[in-house]
């Protein structure tokens, strides 16, 4: 009996990747291996491996990957301080390339000659595992279902229908059939109702694990957040290890109504799209982060690192981890880092998050010579040479307009308006 190829399929249990395992027993000659990678979902996964079982796969693996995701992904996303489009805090894109990543070990171990995966024709996660793939073994055939010509399916209730003639139990109810994905940083929600920008979202179905804040407890909680070299390490003078120190977070945050947004962003593949995002924990932390930066940055740092954290969060969110600009980054970001170690204590009251104190060691400010009484090691008559050099160019050229009569320096211009003056 001739073996067949393998092809190894990033499975989560969900719609897509359900249909995928007999959709390519039908149209393709390979055993599948399902690789179920935990981030944090909180799913049932003894459950989901016998439901690959049975829908086909001829093995499953369950990989616990949440430690990895927070210490490799988060960690290094969190110190650059990167954010997508103000607001997006990377919960589905830190993840992926991760993915991505262990989908090619299997691959390797295996000796798979392909790599399947339900990321739909639209959306960015096609390009987030594709990229990591190509990163690691661009030798491997990638069988992207939704963009597959044998593909004929072009809805959620298309796969549903699918299912339902095989007699494959359908792994959602079809009265909220949300897209969601989830992990120990975020959970996003998208479809439905959210696809038009002008509902407001139905939160009481659409929340999993985050308050509304009209719906948080009518008390102010403080947590204090300990930091070294820009990384968490305990909550409230407790050490805890990154998992437990996310669980934490997520819990306080979640019941404070931490970290809801509604976003329509830019996609990598040039639409936009709306989603609703829970990021409790994460929310806190960037605050927290943020806060120490403040303290222990000087001016010139803090403000490139402003610029850095930008690039970085667009390369994460259009899947390009896995490059040598993305190492510099990152290498730049724990040399900055180096001196971020401290605490900050914040304030959380029904979805607002407010700083409450911070210390470091490290910390920049000098109360010497912050503090309106004149001190030893700042003298004000000092900022007048200051202030006549930083303003010689502007005198400059006003001096020129005036010589020329035109401009915003001679006496009648035009952008001096007459005041009263009674």
């Amino acid at each position: 009996m001739v073996k067949k190829d393998k092809v190894i399929l990033a499975y989560s249990g969900g719609l897509d990747t359900t249909v995928i395992i007999p959709w390519l027993k039908e149209n393709y000659d390979y055993d599948v291996i399902a690789v179920c990678i935990d981030l944090g979902q909180g799913d049932n996964w003894k459950a989901i491996k016998a439901r690959a079982l049975k829908t086909g796969a001829s093995a499953c693996y369950v990989v616990d990957a949440r430690e990895e995701y927070i210490e490799e992904y988060i960690w290094p996303t969190l110190k650059g301080g990167a954010l997508y489009e103000d607001r997006y805090l990377l919960g589905t894109a830190t993840a992926r390339p991760l993915i991505g990543k262990i989908l090619v070990e299997y691959a390797r171990q295996e000796k798979a000659v392909a790599i399947c995966h339900g990321a739909t024709g639209k959306g960015n996660d096609q390009v987030r595992f594709e990229l990591a793939i190509k990163a690691f073994a661009p030798d491997l055939e990638v069988i992207a279902a939704w963009r597959d010509a044998k593909w004929m399916l072009q809805s959620r209730e298309d796969e549903i229908r699918f299912l339902e003639e095989r007699n494959i139990p359908v792994p959602i109810k079809k009265s909220s059939s949300y897209s969601r994905d989830e992990n120990i940083w975020h959970i996003s929600h998208e479809g439905l109702d959210l696809e038009e920008p002008k509902n407001e979202p139905l939160w009481k179905t659409t929340l999993k694990n985050t308050k509304m804040p009209e719906d948080a407890p009518d008390k102010v909680e403080y947590v204090k957040i300990t930091f070294e070299k820009g990384v968490p390490v305990a909550i409230n003078d407790k050490k805890m290890k990154a998992l437990a120190l996310m669980e934490t977070l997520n819990k306080i945050g979640g019941k404070n109504g931490i970290g809801v947004v509604d976003l329509v962003e830019n996609r990598c593949v040039g639409m936009k799209s709306r989603g609703v995002y829970e990021t409790p924990a994460g929310t806190i932390l960037y605050y927290a982060h943020e806060q120490l930066e403040h303290l222990c940055l000087d001016r010139d740092t803090y403000h490139f690192k402003q610029h850095v954290a930008l690039k970085q969060a667009e390369l994460i969110y259009n899947g390009l981890w896995f490059t040598k600009l993305m190492d510099g980054i990152m290498a730049f970001n724990n040399a900055v880092e180096e001196t971020v170690t401290g605490w900050v204590r914040l304030k959380l009251y029904k979805g607002s998050v407010h700083g409450a104190g911070s210390y470091s060691p490290y910390s920049l400010y000098n109360e010497s010579i912050a503090s309106f009484t004149t001190g030893n090691m700042y003298d004000h008559h000092d900022a007048q040479g200051f202030i006549t050099l930083t303003g010689l160019p502007i005198k400059v050229r006003a001096m020129m307009e005036q010589q020329l009569g035109k401009g915003q320096a001679v006496v009648k211009s035009g952008k001096l308006k007459r005041r009263p003056i009674e």
